[in-house]
């Protein structure tokens, strides 16, 4: 990838107390494009996006965004950082006690002081974006599962972000919720001239969206290229993910002793 990064990891360490999660991942997200990191359960991918976003800091390497190490800002410098980046979390997150209107509205009053008539234009632009502006006064309990994901894309991109980050935006979706999700994603980062971040494990309708793919095993970056060079690739991991398959280089069964020991040798050849 030649454009610009916004977004780069460099020989980026991570570990929850002794456990281990990330060991030397690379990576760069260039500006303006879409990025998938994918991979098993576990492997790392929010922690990624938690890095990112300097919720936790690197046990080792560094994270660049804008060419800022964001290990090393302060929290004011972080604030500012944060202001400038979108997230939509897993399964929508909107706050439930809020109506559409104000959970896009959110982060506008919190870090602007734009006037009641401004916030409300901004507000119905970005539900227009996302084709829910009819929806502004409805709590999110009357919203279906894909309208959810909608407005909290709307809130997302509220505030124009350079970055926006997306934890799992397919799961739980009907196919029709789905694409319209991919097509959102991937127009609304064109049309802002951002960059993109989605951890996900649907396969085949990233590939329809991304620029790029980054797959994540035990803590590495075990396979990367262009959603043409995935389709194509004899690696034999990203051919099981990619294909589902339920034994590979990710074993169906997590190790164990020997079946004998655990059942009995006579229970075995009865």
């Amino acid at each position: 990838m030649s454009a610009e990064p916004l977004v780069q990891l460099t020989d980026v360490s991570f570990a929850y107390d002794r456990r281990p999660i990330l060991a030397g991942v690379n990576m760069v997200i260039p500006r303006g494009k879409v990025v998938a990191i994918m991979g098993v359960s576990g492997g790392g991918k929010t922690t990624t996006l938690r890095l990112i976003g300097g919720q936790i800091k690197a046990s080792a390497g560094e994270v660049r965004v804008a060419g800022k190490n964001i290990a090393s800002l302060d929290r004011d410098g972080l604030y500012d950082m944060r202001r400038r980046m979108g997230m939509l979390f897993q399964f929508g997150a909107l706050f439930t006690d809020l109506s559409v209107f104000e959970n896009v509205a959110f982060q506008i009053r919190e870090h602007t002081d734009l006037d009641q008539e401004t916030i409300t234009d901004l507000v119905m632009m970005k539900l227009n974006a996302v084709g829910l502006r009819g929806v502004a006064d409805l709590m999110p309990s009357e919203l279906s599962g894909g309208m959810a994901r909608r407005v909290a894309l709307a809130r997302a991109v509220a505030l124009d972000p350079m970055l926006i980050m997306y934890d799992e935006p397919f799961a739980g979706l009907d196919p029709i919720s789905l694409s319209v999700i991919g097509d959102l994603i991937r127009n609304l980062n064109d049309a802002l001239g951002a960059s993109s971040i989605i951890v996900t494990h649907d396969v085949q309708e990233s590939l329809k969206i991304v620029d790029y793919v980054y797959f994540v095993s035990g803590g590495r970056v075990v396979a990367e290229g262009t959603p043409a060079d995935i389709r194509k690739s004899d690696n034999e991991f990203v051919h099981q993910f990619v294909w589902g398959e339920a034994d590979g280089p990710v074993p169906f069964h997590y190790p164990a002793t020997a079946y004998t020991e655990d059942i009995g040798a006579e229970a075995c050849h009865a």
